[in-house]
Parts: structure tokens; C-alpha cells; sequence
């Protein structure tokens, strides 16, 4: 045996291919999707960093200077603006306009949202033309919504009218005149026409809750109110969640109802933060003030969104 022979003779064997694991397979091809979909990304997060990113940024900037809007030059003042809002009358009014709206909106809004989808999820026959009516002031535009009302509650409105005909008409209050029925008569027009909304969504979580429960419930003997307290509210906590999500930031943010309705008014009574920060900036050429009044309201939505949502966890758990 020649030694060439010898060599090949005592070689080890080839070791066959190594072989991809279907895991690491798997996370290669995830990579590769994740570079592809980032590159088709890139031009949507150019133009949102263009159109909302700087343009945030540049304006929380802006909340430290004493700019009117108009000017090219304008002076930093550090905090004096958000040392204002927490210190000034007009502002800490507004805030507290703000939370009282917020809160009544949405105590009302769902109640009034879960009896009306209670109603309209049980076997009357003319459910479908309800649900339709209930949620037909939803479609309207709230400028329209505003006017509307705004008509109805002048001193000779439909409101006063009707009541002077049922002979009240001597107590009938001045809508718009008195701090407190302004204040009530915003509450009632913006539940009267988001309460459809909030039906719809306690509609689709009633109509998602198995019916065998609410049978084997009425069986052991539970009547009406109990195997809504036991079984269907529980049940409901999605809803529910979502609902007070939307009425709670909906409440901290109203504008259009009240501007149009009372304009802030009678003297300030109705005044939010939002009014006020519009008046402020638009009205007063103080945008520096203005813009610290959008962020003090941007940081009261975000508490309140990110309490509710861990709320409703703990609930759930």
C-alpha cells in the first residue's frame, strides 16, 4: 500500500453539513421581515417626525418664552408661564370646570349609554328603529349639535316654551345666564348626544355575553337585578373600560360645546382649559401661555388615560 493510500486510509470521514435549526430559521426570517418592514416605515416616520414630532417639540419650546404669536424675536421666562396657571384665578377655575365636566359627562354618559343599550338588547320589537335614533345625534357635527341647543335655550327657545305651557313658565332658569344652569345645560347636550355611542359599545359587549349564563343564573333562582349585578356587569368590564377611556379624555378635552354654547361664559363660569388656552393664544396674542395651558391639559388626559387603563387591569386580575 503506497502511503498516499495509507493517508486516505486513516482520514477521518467528512462530517456531514451542519443542518439550520428550524428555531434559528425562524428568527433569521423574523429579522429579515422586521429590516424589510422598518424600510417601508422609514417615509411614514420621516413625514409623522416632520408634521408632529418637531412641531411638538418646537411648541413645548415655545411654552417657556413669552412669544405673541406675531413676532420674529421672543424672550425664554423659564416656568413663569405654568407658575401662572397654578396661581392665577381665571386658570385654576378652568381647571376645575375641567374635571367637573370630565367627571359628569362620564358618570351620565355611561349610565345613561348601559340603560339604553340594556333596553334595546331585549326583545322589543322596534329595537332596530331605537338603536337607530339613539345613535343618530352621534353623525351630527357637534358645531351643529352646539347652534342647536344654543337656540333652544335662548330665554324665548323651545326650552322656556315648552315649559310655559305646562304653566313653569315662571321658574324656568336662565339657561345660559346662570353659572350653574350653563354649566348643566353643556352637560346635557354633549350626554344627550354621545350617550348612542357609548350604547353601541355596551351593545356589542351584552350581545358577546353567552346567553346559557343569564338561563343557568334565572334556574338557581337569581332575579333580573341579580344576574345583572352578578353576571352581566363583570362580564361587561371591557365595555366598561373602553367606554370611561373615551368619556374621561372626551370630558378633559371639550371645546366645541362650550365655546359655542356659553364662549367660557356667564363671567368665566364655564371657562376650560381648553377655551381659555384658545382665548389666550388667539384672543390675547399669548401663545407662550397658551401653548403651557395645551401642555398642563395634554398632562392631565395622559394621567388620567394611563390611571384608568391600570384601573381596569387590577380589575380585571
Amino acid at each position: 500500500m503506497s502511503v498516499l493510500e495509507a493517508t486516505e486510509a486513516n482520514a477521518a470521514p467528512p462530517e456531514p453539513p451542519v443542518q439550520e435549526s428550524p428555531r434559528a430559521r425562524r428568527r433569521f426570517v423574523g429579522v429579515a421581515q422586521s429590516k424589510a418592514l422598518l424600510l417601508l416605515a422609514i417615509p411614514a416616520l420621516l413625514f409623522y417626525g416632520f408634521a408632529v414630532i418637531v412641531p411638538s417639540i418646537r411648541g413645548a419650546v415655545l411654552a417657556f418664552t413669552n412669544w405673541d404669536g406675531l413676532s420674529q424675536t421672543y424672550d425664554f421666562v423659564g416656568i413663569s408661564n405654568f407658575v401662572r396657571i397654578f396661581t392665577t384665578e381665571s386658570s385654576l377655575d378652568a381647571l376645575r370646570m375641567t374635571l367637573i365636566f370630565a367627571f359628569a359627562v362620564t358618570v351620565l354618559q355611561n349610565g345613561i349609554g348601559l340603560l339604553l343599550a340594556l333596553g334595546v338588547n331585549s326583545g322589543l320589537k322596534s329595537r332596530n328603529f331605537l338603536r337607530v335614533l339613539f345613535f343618530a345625534p352621534v353623525v351630527i357635527t357637534p358645531v351643529v349639535v352646539s347652534y342647536l341647543w344654543k337656540f333652544m335655550l335662548t330665554p324665548n327657545g323651545a326650552m322656556n316654551s315648552v315649559l310655559a305651557a305646562l304653566g313653569l313658565g315662571d321658574i324656568a332658569p336662565s339657561w345660559l345666564g346662570d353659572p350653574f344652569w350653563a354649566a348643566f345645560s353643556i352637560v346635557m347636550m354633549v350626554v344627550w348626544q354621545h350617550a348612542g355611542y357609548s350604547m353601541v359599545i355596551y351593545l356589542a359587549g351584552l350581545q358577546s355575553i353567552p346567553q346559557e349564563l343569564n338561563e343557568a343564573a334565572a334556574v338557581d333562582g337569581a332575579g333580573a337585578w341579580r344576574r345583572f349585578w352578578s353576571v352581566t356587569w363583570p362580564l361587561l368590564a371591557p365595555a366598561t373600560a373602553i367606554n370611561i377611556m373615551l368619556t374621561i379624555i372626551g370630558g378633559l378635552k371639550m371645546f366645541t360645546e362650550v365655546f359655542v354654547l356659553t364662549a367660557g361664559g356667564p363671567g368665566g363660569a364655564t371657562e376650560t382649559l381648553s377655551t381659555l388656552l384658545y382665548k389666550s393664544a388667539f384672543q390675547f396674542n399669548e401663545f407662550g401661555y397658551g401653548i403651557a395651558l395645551a401642555l398642563v391639559l395634554a398632562a392631565v388626559v395622559a394621567i388620567f388615560s394611563v390611571g384608568q387603563q391600570r384601573l381596569s387591569r387590577k380589575g380585571n386580575d
